[in-house]
């Protein structure tokens, strides 16, 4: 095999219409941060800055098919998983790519509020996919699902982390969203030490956030890629997100895309 040169990660998600997140996001983060982006799409969705209007599933035949053309030729550094959708997809993607390093994204709800999985893929994903996981970036909703716990503090944020780590995922990083302390939002990060470390950042109040998920962790992918420590790979992409939303096109007249380059 050829010397590669240049890190390459796979996406493992869905494509967003819009272009704001999911396959789409996921590629322009990558690129930022000049690392090769290979693809396996699980659903088409038709979405824009106001919601999602449908989704259509790809067969598991055919998402196999992606994960073996992609693995076999192209060996990624890392795999990036964002949304699945049906346990049957989940189980699909957990036989092919394993025991690749894996950072998963649990995708479950769009930041619209739309639902974008089944209770089958909710169980799939804690049974088959946390436990083999190098790092798990959950939003404060999706934390919920993962570890039962209702978050409403920054305590319960921690805990939900230490709970979804109990799962058997090597690291947790717990996204705050709706929590604030003072004016800032706060992530935090449960390592494979067991050791809670917070990630402090400026509350921007913005239309512009949608995709901030997927972008955040193929941002963080990306950087492990390459070599980069874990809590280095989370500041520097955190950073990269709030350049990205304080830089935003300001396009549609919903919950826009943030900015992916020249930031």
């Amino acid at each position: 095999m050829k010397q590669k040169k240049i890190p390459t990660i796979l996406i493992i998600a869905g494509s967003d219409s819009g272009g704001g997140a999911g396959i789409q996001a996921d590629i322009k983060a990558a690129s930022y941060f000049k690392v090769f982006a290979t693809t396996a799409v699980t659903a088409v969705t038709a979405q824009n800055t106001l919601g999602v209007q449908s989704i259509f599933p790809i067969p598991e035949i055919e998402i196999q098919k992606q994960l073996r053309s992609v693995i076999g030729d192209l060996a990624p550094d890392l795999i990036k998983i964002g949304m699945l959708g049906t346990k049957e997809v989940v189980d699909c993607v957990a036989q092919e790519i394993l025991p690749n390093k894996i950072i998963l994204d649990p995708v479950m709800v769009a930041t619209s509020g739309d639902k974008l999985v089944d209770e089958g893929c909710i169980k799939g994903i804690k049974e088959k996919l946390v436990p083999n996981s190098y790092l798990v970036t959950p939003n404060s909703f999706e934390a919920e699902i993962l570890s039962g716990k209702k978050i409403s503090s920054i305590e319960d944020q921690e805990y939900a982390a230490k709970e979804i780590k109990n799962l058997g995922a090597e690291n947790v990083l717990v996204k705050g969203g709706h929590l604030y302390e003072g004016n800032n939002l706060v992530d935090i990060l449960v390592d494979e030490t067991g050791k809670s470390r917070q990630f402090k950042s400026q509350r921007i109040d913005s239309n512009n956030t949608h995709g901030t998920g997927c972008t955040l962790s193929t941002a963080i992918a990306s950087s492990v890629a390459k070599g980069i420590a874990l809590e280095k790979a989370i500041t520097d992409s955190i950073s990269y997100v709030q350049r990205g939303i304080k830089n935003a096109p300001n396009l549609g007249s919903g919950n826009g895309p943030l900015m992916h380059f020249d930031v």
